[in-house]
């Protein structure tokens, strides 16, 4: 299971990455199916969520000692740049030998390293969609990404949107597909 969740989030990574290169100079700005994000705050988003990683799970410092070390813009004038750097400091992180079995401290507590990265690339998986929607790019999302994030999702979907990072689950069409179940887990109209 590590080599696949690992691959699972090496592929999450890579796809965020091929979205945010086709970003054009004007869209920046553009809204994002994150009602309160421009594309440029979904990027600093995510982006920052990865600088957290190596903190968290490589160093076993918690998010308290590190206060808002991440907050406000993480991007600087190169976007594509401070996310290359961030995911590939990420992604070692989590495949350092033991990672993935060590306790992670988190915001809402103790967590596995393998559920910490495994709640990651769902994460990122969406944004990408997300991120896709916002600059009309391609939305289709890889199969087993999708599947992955469903069950990654599925136990806690409807607290998400109690937690006031998601919206409500939306009603699953009938006859719907793989990622049209993901996206109305998490409030999203596909």
């Amino acid at each position: 299971m590590p080599e696949s969740l690992l691959e699972r989030h090496a592929e999450a990574l890579r796809l965020f990455g091929e979205r945010l290169r086709a970003v054009g100079d004007g869209q920046w700005n553009a809204q994002t199916p994150c009602t309160e994000w421009s594309v440029r705050d979904l990027v600093n988003h995510v982006t920052g969520e990865q600088l957290w990683i190596p903190p968290l799970v490589s160093e076993g410092r918690t998010v308290g000692e590190m206060g808002d070390a991440f907050s406000g813009d993480v991007l600087g004038a190169d976007p594509v740049a401070a996310w290359d750097r961030a995911s590939a400091a990420a992604h070692a992180a989590f495949a350092a030998p033991g990672a993935l079995d060590r306790t992670v401290r988190l915001s809402y507590g103790p967590a596995l390293g393998s559920a910490y990265c495994s709640e990651l690339t769902a994460d990122c998986v969406v944004h990408t969609w997300d991120l896709s929607r916002a600059i009309g790019a391609d939305d289709r999302l890889p199969d087993g990404l999708v599947e992955f994030s469903i069950k990654e999702v599925m136990p806690y979907a409807d607290g998400l949107a109690a937690s006031g990072m998601y919206a409500a689950p939306l009603e699953i069409p009938a006859g719907a597909n793989a990622q049209t179940r993901l996206l109305s887990l998490l409030g999203r109209r596909g």
